[in-house]
């Protein structure tokens, strides 16, 4: 009766199993109600140090995306998997309690016909496995911290360059809309032109091709915009239609940092201090760890089966150890597969610093090569732009005809919609930088991803 008390009081604190089905209607209606005007979202970018937005840009919507985005919920569940791992690595074994004998005699009457020997066997775990195996757990765990935080990276390159397409697609909107206008005016005047015998049919011919390739290229922009706000949506985690209504800034794109001449010392903490490098040191620490246990093992453990038994009468007390016998093998197995583990783990930490180094330095490079585009393309916007202002002051003068003028701020035009579209390749290539160095040069560094999901966090009392 003792014995079964003392049972159910430490059955009595175990954990309970909840189950929590899974309904694929009600997850697909929670995540089509997502808004940007959330409440606990609001919350949460205010606990970032970050005022409620009225215009959602790069830093807010990466917020957003950190809040949302199923990566960053993937990344923490397995966080949360790890870390629970490392707990149970470092628990000592439970002893058992088992019965070496448990008889009833009816051809012994007295003093008793019963035999009993309950035993407990402790295990006593030698060469510090627990230890070890803890040690194992724990870099495991912070390997899957450093994959929170390169999941967290993530998340905002793919809000920055959908953002950049976006953008690139509004503003080429506007300039093409401006060209076009231009075009349409021109070919009108020389079509008067031409029906006034003051004009060729080749300029009328040449200027129609123009518009219409202005026309052609206004009507693409429809989709490329209807692409970037669906990737951009689905950076966030977010329905597309979750940001209609959404003012949208884009000041950080515009103004963006320059990045140091020399970026040799970001180049080297890349190669040091990236989340993805810091995981992999840590899966090699673990490595390293599982290697020593494998090592360890070959030291068998000790089992210690204190117990009492009681045998017709007689009170015997035992103490029964025992330990394996490593006679047929002394753990070459599973030793070799874990030296195996390590250099697999080493040569993937060396090929993530090769392809660091390729991408800082090619990422580099097409951000110069696109910078020097630029400037041609500045001096030419800027000849244009020159020559449109003086062609303006010619035709107040009275000096040159309205055709003449148009054709001049077409060309204007149209060396603005080429320098904007080296400005967007720059920006581009300057996002591959970031990448490459998990560097911010757009705008501040967003926050690491909480442990816990902010979705999940009980809310504010204020």
């Amino acid at each position: 009766m003792a014995f079964a008390s003392c049972l159910g009081a430490v059955l009595g604190g175990c954990a309970q199993y909840h189950p929590q089905p899974i309904s694929p209607a009600a997850s697909a209606a929670a995540i089509d109600a997502r808004t940007l005007g959330d409440p606990r979202l609001k919350m949460f970018i205010a606990a970032a140090d970050e005022r409620a937005p009225r215009r959602w840009g790069l830093s807010q919507l990466t917020l957003a995306a950190l809040y949302f985005h199923p990566s960053l919920d993937i990344a923490r569940s397995k966080l949360a998997e790890a870390e629970a791992r490392a707990r149970t690595a470092g628990q000592i074994p439970n002893p058992s309690l088992s019965f070496e004998d448990l008889a009833y005699n009816a051809t012994i009457a007295a003093p008793s016909p019963w035999t009993i020997a309950p035993v407990v066997n402790f295990l006593i775990e030698t060469a510090g496995k627990r230890e070890i195996r803890t040690a194992e757990a724990e870099n495991l765990a912070a390997a899957a911290r450093d994959d929170l935080a390169t999941a967290s990276w993530r998340a905002r390159s793919q809000v920055r360059d959908a953002l950049i397409d976006l953008w690139a697609a509004g503003r080429k909107r506007r300039l093409l809309q401006t060209r076009l206008a231009l075009q349409n005016e021109l070919v009108g005047l020389l079509e008067a032109r031409l029906a006034a015998g003051q004009a060729s049919a080749l300029d009328v011919e040449r200027e129609r091709a123009r518009r219409n390739q202005a026309s052609l290229a206004a009507q693409e922009i429809d989709p490329q915009e209807i692409d970037a706000r669906a990737r951009l949506a689905a950076a966030i985690g977010i329905a597309p239609h979750a940001l209609d209504g959404v003012t949208l800034s884009f000041d950080a794109l515009e103004k963006p940092e320059t990045p140091l001449a020399d970026r040799s010392a970001l180049r080297r903490e890349a190669l040091v201090g990236r989340s993805d490098v810091k995981s992999l040191l840590a899966d090699y620490a673990a490595a390293e760890s599982a290697l020593q246990l494998q090592v360890a093992n070959q030291y068998p453990n000790i089992t210690l089966s204190p117990g009492y038994g009681y045998d017709a009468g007689s009170n015997m007390y035992r103490l029964l150890p025992a330990s394996g016998l490593p006679i047929f093998n002394q753990n070459q197995g599973p030793i070799a597969e874990a030296e195996a583990k390590r250099r697999e783990v080493a040569a993937r930490f060396v090929a993530l610093q090769e392809q660091i180094i390729a991408a800082a330095d090619g990422s580099a490079a097409s951000y110069r090569a696109a910078g020097k585009v630029l400037r041609a393309a500045d001096v030419l916007a800027a000849g244009e732009a020159d020559r449109a202002r003086r062609m303006e002051q010619s035709f107040t003068a009275g000096q040159v005809d309205r055709p003449a003028l148009v054709a001049a701020q077409v060309g204007k035009a149209v060396a603005e919609e080429s320098r904007f579209d080296a400005v967007v390749r720059q920006r581009r290539a300057l996002g591959a930088v970031e990448d490459a160095l998990q560097h911010t040069f757009f705008g501040p560094a967003a926050p690491a991803a909480s442990d816990q999901n902010p979705r999940l966090a009980p809310a504010s009392s204020s």
